[in-house]
This record gives structure tokens, sequence and C-alpha cells, in this order.
């Protein structure tokens, strides 16, 4: 299919014969580096939830938002961006370095094709920095003792934690909120947690069909409910107004929202408070 990756020489580590989230999203949003699998997996998912292209599209926005309030208002100028994907509109150094030319940001993911375009996360403006860290977000500690991190990151200033679209992706087995609380616990008071899931709450027959599509392809996707969501991630920190809310709903900028039931995803922003 045109517009797909497979044009290209593959990178080392690029499994064609298996789906990839980030390589799935990708193909969402409308970009070029998807294969055959990724688009046949992502397809049977969209005929129970077409509306995952305008979740995909509200994401991103969502992503932005975040992003310029925290520069603009909260005076933030780190971010450690997990489970980054590939790169599209408003990636997040483009939305802080637009406000503040001197934030520092660095992307972490664990895809061998992420890592071939990192370069193109990595087009900092000077008085800034971005980097790249390969890892997962299921070892914390791995991020978190990466030397790359201590070198760009003041972890003695605040830093925003962004986990965009990407905790629908770790099962319970897994302790998702011992993971985020992990990160979070090595962030002084001030920084900032970032966070959208999908929900079923509001179309439960859409949303599970798109999971069982991702798992038909070996991957894990859940959904969990607004107060799971909240409970998970966000105790222990002061949110952001106006809460935890439908994505499209958090601090709009006046553009139309969807329909909330065409989104299925929630986000919020929480602060982590003086100990």
């Amino acid at each position: 299919m045109a517009g797909g990756s497979e044009s290209f020489d593959l990178p080392v580590g690029v499994d064609v014969s298996r789906p990839h989230i980030a390589r799935m999203y990708d193909y969402l949003l409308g970009g070029k580096d998807h294969f055959a699998i990724d688009r046949e997996t992502m397809e049977a998912g969209l005929r129970s939830w077409p509306g995952a292209r305008v979740y995909a599209r509200e994401n991103r926005k969502f992503l932005a938002r975040a992003v310029d309030y925290l520069v603009q208002e909260a005076g933030i100028r780190q971010f450690l961006d997990i489970g980054t994907g590939l790169p599209s509109g408003n990636n997040v150094h483009e939305v802080a370095q637009r406000a503040a030319p001197d934030s520092r940001v660095i992307y972490v993911d664990n895809d061998p094709l992420v890592l071939v375009h990192a370069r193109a996360l990595l087009a900092s403006r000077p008085e800034g920095r971005t980097a790249y860290i390969d890892a997962d977000l299921r070892d914390p500690e791995k991020i978190l003792a990466h030397p790359v991190l201590r070198d760009t990151l003041d972890l003695g200033r605040p830093v925003a934690l962004m986990l965009v679209a990407i905790l629908h992706f770790i099962p319970d087995s897994d302790d998702p909120g011992a993971i985020v609380a992990a990160l979070m616990s090595a962030l002084p008071p001030g920084s900032y947690l970032v966070s959208s899931h999908v929900t079923a709450e509001l179309d439960p027959e859409g949303v599970h069909g798109m999971e069982r599509a991702y798992r038909a392809g070996g991957l894990w996707a859940g959904a969990r409910t607004a107060e799971d969501f909240g409970r998970m991630f966000f105790t222990g920190l002061e949110l952001v107004p106006p809460g935890l809310v439908p994505i499209a709903d958090w601090r709009p900028t006046g553009d139309a929202s969807p329909l909330a039931s065409e989104v299925s995803s929630n986000g919020a922003v929480g602060r982590k408070p003086p100990a």
C-alpha cells in the first residue's frame, strides 16, 4: 500500500510479521511508517470502533494543550515523554520550545523504527535540548538510571512525566500503578504527570472490539474506567482543573469537540505536592 514503509530498508529488529503499537498509531494518524500487518490489525479494530481515528487526533491535541499549559502557566521546562511513538505533528519538544526555547525533553520508546526516526525528535532549538532513550516503560529503573537522563534533566527541578496513550497497553499483571509511582517518586515536588487512557464507558462495544483486534495480533490492550484511571495513577497528586475529564474537554481551545463516544478517552494533569 502506498504510504507505508515497505519501500525502505528495514531497521534491525523490526518484525513486519507482527503488528506494533507505535506503527498502528502512526497509521491512525495518517502517517507513513507502518506495514501491512499494522494496517490489517488496525482496520480490524476500526470496524468495531471507527471513532478511533478521531480519538487519535484528539489525543495529540490533548498532549499539545497539556504541554502548552505546563510551559506557559506552570513554568515547567523539563519533560520526560515515555512511549513516544513515531514523530508526528506537535511533538513535545516542538510545543514546549515554541513557547520556551530553553525547554529540555527526553523521549523514551522501545520500538526499533522509532529509534531510526529519533533524529526527527532530536531537532532541538539551540537554547534547549532533546535526547532519546531506547527503553521500555515497564523498566522504570533502567530509564531513571540511564546516563542520558541524568545528563539532560536536572532532577532537582520539576519535570513533567508524559504518559500519553500508553498506559492502556500495560496489563494489571505488570502493575502499571507501581511503575508510575516509581517514576513519580524519583521526581521532585512540583513535578507533573500528564496521561490519557482509553475508556469503554461510553462505547463499550466499539472499544472492546478494538481490544480484541489488538489481542488477536499478540498485543495487550485494555480500557479502564475513569475511576480506575484516577485511582491507579493520580492518587496523591493535585489535579489541574478541570480535573480528570474526556480528553477533548481538557482545557479546550475553542475547536468544536467531537462526540464523546468517538473519543472514548480520559485525560488528566496532576501535580506532585510538597512532601
